[in-house]
């Protein structure tokens, strides 16, 4: 049989991890009470990459398992990119 790691991730960093969660959800919320223009959806979108990947990086352990793993998440991000890159390029030239 194969012997499997586990990887324990310590309870400060978990509750940096939460802490950083939250201070992000609070500037998005504030962000979206200023009047930026089309730079209010581009922070709202950073900020929504920066809180995903510390979820999938830390609280699914990503960072920890096999970097097959990695690649195959990334190539889904970038197909989903693509879709709706393509898809406002569709409505943007209609």
């Amino acid at each position: 049989m194969t012997e499997e790691k586990h990887t324990i991730v310590s309870f400060k960093t978990q509750i940096l991890i939460l802490l950083a969660l939250l201070t992000m959800t609070g500037i998005s919320v504030a962000v979206t009470r200023i009047e930026l223009g089309t730079l209010t959806v581009t922070v709202a979108l950073i900020l929504a990459t920066i809180k995903s990947s510390l979820v999938l990086s830390y609280y699914m352990h990503l960072k920890f398992d096999n970097r097959i793993y990695t690649i195959m998440v990334v190539g889904v991000v970038l197909v989903i990119s693509a879709v709706i890159f393509i898809t406002f390029l569709d409505y943007l030239y209609r």
